[in-house]
């Protein structure tokens, strides 16, 4: 059963201890709902420390105190409480996470992918929000926790990056009124816009050329695909970061219904991700054909190779799930 935001606040009241997590490759409402909930309860009295298996990204530097994420120490953490954040599955921490908060006794799960089979202790999975990160304000104006400054910042940020900048069909009522309540807390919504959205490096305006050239349609127009090798990546010095949002320039095209991003990863296993604007398409469904997983119209793969293989594959799925 989902716990109440009573419960989750009966755990922040027995535990002094906390270590928050957030999937591998993370991006704005990962990142930003750490730092949310994190600072919030560091400035209610307890001790947090923010673990990510990759690190910070670095188009997420200018969010405030977003140094206090860390990369997962070699020695587990002593704490008490580990919670996962925006994880649809507890392997998607990292190997190096997981050991670093394996003396828990407590795993919090709060999330928002339809997907996630509630793995933690206490789990609190609302497949209806736009992001994990509302779901955190939420959280913490029903247990009038302490809102900072960086934690309202970090809560809009997630939010805005996972809603495609409130423009996706998950937007939702309460999303504008929590954005109208962080305004009225003093949030400078120019500001943080411009630091979230203008302020691309060179390299990825390069690797979107070099993904156009690799853009193709399939099922009579309506499956847009396109793919990075991993030598394309390394020639260009990508960072994982740098490909955040691309999928969202095919998925624009006029009569496409389903955009498909596939990605060669280092270790040979092919990253796929995938876009639906047809709520009878549901991306979640074919995903998990693979062992993936996510949302309605955004989910995900990490599948094995070689790419020629896995794009066969997937767009073929795609073909099948199309109306």
């Amino acid at each position: 059963m989902n716990a109440s935001y009573q419960d989750i606040g009966e755990v922040f009241a027995k535990h002094d201890s906390f270590v928050i997590l957030s999937h591998v490759r993370p991006d704005g409402d990962a990142i930003g709902s750490q730092l949310a909930l994190g600072l919030a309860l560091e400035a209610a009295g307890k001790k947090v420390r923010l673990i990510n298996e990759d690190g910070l990204p670095d188009n997420l530097v200018f969010l405030p105190e977003s140094q206090r994420i860390e990369l997962p120490p070699a020695e587990p953490l002593d704490v008490e409480v580990a919670i996962a954040l925006d994880t649809a599955t507890k392997p998607r921490l990292g190997d190096n996470a997981l050991h670093a908060a394996s003396k828990a006794k407590l795993w919090v799960n709060i999330d928002h992918h339809k997907s996630n089979p509630a793995y933690g202790d206490v789990n609190h999975i609302d497949s209806s929000s736009p992001a994990t990160g509302q779901i955190l304000y939420k959280l913490i104006t029903a247990l009038n926790l302490p809102l900072p400054d960086a934690s309202r910042d970090a809560i809009y940020v997630a939010v805005s990056t996972d809603t495609g900048s409130f423009q996706y069909p998950s937007t939702t009522e309460d999303t504008y009124l929590m954005a109208a309540d962080l305004i009225r807390r003093g949030l400078d919504v120019g500001r943080i816009n411009s630091l979230t959205y203008d302020h691309s490096p060179y390299r990825r305006v390069e690797l979107m050329r070099a993904l156009l050239n690799t853009l193709e349609l399939t099922g009579e127009g309506r499956v847009a695909y396109w793919d990075l090798t991993k030598d394309t990546g390394e020639k260009l010095g990508l960072k994982p970061e740098d490909s955040e949002g691309m999928i969202d320039i095919i998925r624009g095209i006029d009569g496409v219904i389903v955009a498909v991003f596939f990605e060669e990863l280092p270790d040979g296993k092919i990253r796929v991700s995938m876009r639906s604007k047809d709520p009878r398409v549901d991306a979640c469904n074919v995903c998990m054909e693979f062992g993936g997983g996510g949302h309605a119209l955004a989910a995900g793969i990490r599948m094995a190779g070689p790419l020629a293989a896995a794009k066969e594959r997937v767009l073929e799925a795609v073909k099948r799930a199309l109306p």
